[in-house]
């Protein structure tokens, strides 16, 4: 058996032989024509759904907790020097300005003007402060009366009223008193000169008495220029 598969073989190889040598030496034949496209193929299965796309906007979330305060930031640098400023307008204030009048004189008029001061006032809506200081008297009369006032430029203040003090006596006597008499005029509305003068005369419903202004001291008017009164 064995002999006869190695018989088999050898005569295989033989024909193998000659056929290879008959291709070496026979010529090479023209190419064919092209051959014809084929039946196409059938469509393919559809695929599997996609994923869910990355650009559709989903809905607001929940709002957030208030973040820590951030720590306090540095100084920033000094801005430039600004330019000045305009002046403003001149203040209106009118300090102190103020007068007495001082004399040491024994007075026995009964009626008329007894001192008159000049007094330069400031502004022209200031009020005037007055007053007077010194002896005062009415004698040989019973129950009779005496006024003391202020005229400013011939007239009683009227703003609020009349500045004025009266002595009054029921009896015959001779006795001689400091009296201080006192006020403030708010309607001098004039600037300059203002005539200031302390009188004496009758009181209201009274007859006349004797009057006596000054006995034994000295007796002066002050007068001071004021702001305007609060209203």
């Amino acid at each position: 058996m064995k002999l006869i598969f190695t018989v088999y073989l050898l005569i295989l190889t033989a024909l193998y032989l000659e056929v290879d040598a008959q291709s070496l030496t026979c010529p090479q034949g023209p190419q064919g024509n092209p051959g014809n496209n084929g039946v196409p193929g059938n469509n393919g299965m559809p695929g599997s759904p996609g994923r869910d796309g990355r650009d559709a906007k989903g809905e607001p979330g929940l709002k957030g907790d208030r973040g820590k305060a951030g720590p306090k930031g540095k100084r920033g640098e000094a801005g430039p020097k600004g330019d000045r400023g305009e002046s403003g307008p001149k203040g209106s204030c009118p300090g102190v300005n103020w007068k007495q009048c001082v004399w040491k004189r024994d007075d026995d008029k009964d009626i008329g003007l007894i001192q008159e001061c000049i007094f330069h006032k400031k502004n022209t809506n200031t009020s005037l402060r007055v007053f007077f200081d010194g002896t005062l008297r009415i004698y040989s009369c019973t129950s009779c009366c005496k006024r003391w006032y202020f005229t400013f430029n011939g007239a009683e203040c009227s703003g609020p009223m009349t500045i004025e003090g009266i002595v009054y006596t029921e009896t015959s006597n001779n006795i001689h008193r400091h009296r201080h008499i006192e006020g403030y005029c708010n309607n001098i509305a004039v600037k300059g000169k203002v005539r200031v003068g302390f009188w004496v005369g009758n009181c209201a419903n009274f007859g006349n008495a004797d009057a006596y202004t000054g006995w034994q001291a000295v007796s002066r008017i002050v007068i001071e220029e004021t702001s305007p009164e609060q209203i």
